[in-house]
């Protein structure tokens, strides 16, 4: 198994090793990895203590390959209580990623939290749900390099057919998320990313449609944390809808042993394989 999901090679550059190929090309990353590693550059670009990196958008303009990426960054627009980053990601002379990331002020317990949701779900010692098809595919690559603890209730391999129209899943399990690697080697990933490297698979996670005869692909992530989580695992609680035409929605609903904590959200692309 490898070290890290990237080895640095300069500034600003960086090598994805094999922990980041993603399920439906050996050739294409998994959008978790570069929708972390461009967290963590929002968060080292000009830093201010008195913020937090409260939303990441990440808009995916074609397959991140597993090969060097270059970042480049701007601040869109500067401010004490507010501030909103742009990173670009380049690979093989095209940009291939775009992510923008609010900053907002830390109010130090200032403001009554609000919860999303009900209690706490108990944290299972092992996972004894089943997995989508997806999750079965391959033995090697990002999906390898995650740790999944499948909740019972969690859609089976073929859950759903097609030719059903308009479908909604609001799988009842989810998943359990842990990274078994570093982003980087060395370092603990923050909050964000840790959030943005599982968020990214509520949509494999909340599969409706059996992996082997769909694809389904996101072309964006948007993850915003209300409030940072605790620990190193997160639970996955998505729900997807698709409609005739090929276009699907992901909301995932992001919680720590505490509590939830965030939302995912994906807009994909469904076609027959």
């Amino acid at each position: 198994m490898e070290s890290a999901f990237y080895e640095p090679v300069g500034r600003d550059s960086y090598v994805a090793t094999s922990a980041t190929i993603g399920p439906w090309s050996a050739d294409a990353q998994h959008g978790g990895p570069p929708s972390a590693l461009a967290a963590r550059a929002l968060e080292l670009h000009e830093p201010d203590e008195r913020q937090r990196l409260a939303r990441v958008a990440v808009d995916i303009l074609r397959p991140v390959p597993v090969g060097k990426v270059s970042l480049s960054l701007r601040t869109v627009r500067p401010g004490r209580r507010i501030t909103l980053a742009e990173v670009v990601m380049e690979a093989d002379g095209q940009e291939v990623l775009h992510a923008r990331g609010w900053r907002i002020e830390r109010l130090d317990g200032r403001v009554p939290q609000v919860s999303d949701g009900g209690e706490p779900i108990p944290f299972p010692p092992e996972g004894d749900g089943l997995a989508p098809d997806i999750f079965t595919r391959s033995e090697h690559g990002y999906l390898a390099s995650i740790e999944w603890r499948f909740r019972p209730g969690a859609p089976a391999s073929g859950a759903a057919g097609a030719g059903d129209g308009l479908r909604s899943g609001a799988p009842a399990g989810g998943a359990w998320t842990r990274p078994k690697l570093p982003l980087l080697p060395g370092e603990d990933p923050t909050p964000m990313m840790r959030a943005l490297l599982v968020a990214d698979s509520g949509s494999g996670v909340g599969a409706v449609l059996p992996a082997r005869d769909f694809i389904f692909v996101n072309v964006d992530l948007t993850v915003v944390l209300p409030r940072d989580p605790i620990g190193e695992w997160l639970l996955l609680e998505p729900s997807t809808m698709i409609g005739s035409d090929g276009t699907g929605l992901t909301s995932t609903r992001l919680s720590d042993r505490h509590g939830a904590c965030g939302r995912g959200l994906q807009t994909l692309l469904v076609a027959p394989r």
